[in-house]
């Protein structure tokens, strides 16, 4: 059942996943499509997300915007004063003084080689995402390199405690509170609504092909096997504690050619997570006392595929 509609409002707007927007010439949506996505919204009883360009809106679409209760999500540099969420795509540019929701989308590379900048952002943010745009590009030694470097930032978070400061980051704290599948749900509980008028799956199938439409505001949304973007038809999600994972579908795709089954760098990276995640919560015990996190000897649940079978 859906539950949110993203509206891209432009074609440079913002990426805050782990695609790539490589447009870079402006195609604004209409004003007509955007007060129209925003009807839709209010007649499905839909929750709407704007996701941004790097440039101030024609004032008659901030008019349009407010018409709903919305979240904003923009690129940091465009310092819009009421952002839900702040993107930044590189740590170059980080604001370690920003006091927002931040999404620091960054490569393996420039996490691995500069993950320290990201301890002044823990000290002000009120929530850190880490977006890994390349993890289908992961190795096992830097599957290794990974799990030092979530030790490190466990380490941070647990003085953090220490000192008053509770710190919220995706991919270590998310799990600890967490007692089931918290997944990006495109194509089951979100829809995109593109600058070109029509419906897609999530940003990264209209910014990778614009062929992939799934519907417009006059025929509807009609998902090719959309039961296959549902939890309950991912034979190995479906049984899998790493409750944090993306489970992103459009990485499913591109790395296995199944919407429903994740790669194994996917994987792998998710439990190194679950793991750290585990690491953590035994260290601040006392502040999640009902809180457990069992033990594994697996990182890849398709090497255990045998107790997912029913």
């Amino acid at each position: 059942m859906l539950k949110y509609l993203i509206i891209l409002l432009d074609d440079t707007s913002v990426s805050y996943c782990h695609y790539e927007n490589r447009k870079t010439e402006r195609r604004l949506i209409s004003l007509d499509d955007l007060k129209a996505g925003i009807v839709f919204a209010m007649k499905q009883n839909l929750t709407v997300q704007f996701v941004y360009p790097n440039y101030e809106l024609p004032n008659e679409y901030k008019t349009a915007i407010e018409t709903i209760d919305h979240t904003k999500i923009c690129p940091a540099s465009l310092k819009e004063e009421n952002a839900d969420v702040l993107c930044v795509e590189n740590l170059k540019n980080i604001d370690a003084n920003q006091n927002e929701i931040l999404v620091c989308k960054i490569s393996k590379e420039e996490l691995f080689n500069s993950y320290e900048k990201l301890i002044p952002v823990l000290e002000n943010v009120n929530r850190l995402n880490i977006v890994i745009s390349d993890i289908d590009k992961f190795s096992e030694t830097d599957f290794s390199t990974y799990k030092d470097i979530l030790g490190k930032l466990v380490e941070k978070i647990k003085k953090q405690y220490a000192n008053g400061r509770i710190s919220q980051i995706n991919i270590l704290t998310d799990r600890i509170l967490l007692d089931r599948m918290n997944n990006c749900n495109a194509g089951a509980e979100s829809i995109t609504f593109a600058p070109d008028g029509k419906f897609y799956v999530c940003p990264a199938f209209y910014f990778e092909d614009g062929n992939e439409s799934v519907g417009n505001l006059t025929e509807g949304i009609n998902i090719k096997n959309s039961q296959l973007y549902r939890l309950e038809y991912a034979p190995l999600c479906r049984k899998c504690d790493a409750f944090q994972c993306k489970r992103c579908v459009w990485l499913n795709r591109k790395t296995t050619h199944e919407i429903n089954t994740p790669s194994h760098e996917q994987c792998v990276t998710a439990h190194l997570e679950r793991n750290a995640s585990r690491e953590l919560l035994l260290e601040l015990q006392r502040y999640f006392p009902d809180r457990e996190i069992e033990k594994i000897d697996y990182l890849d649940p398709f090497e255990v595929r045998d107790k997912y079978k029913n």
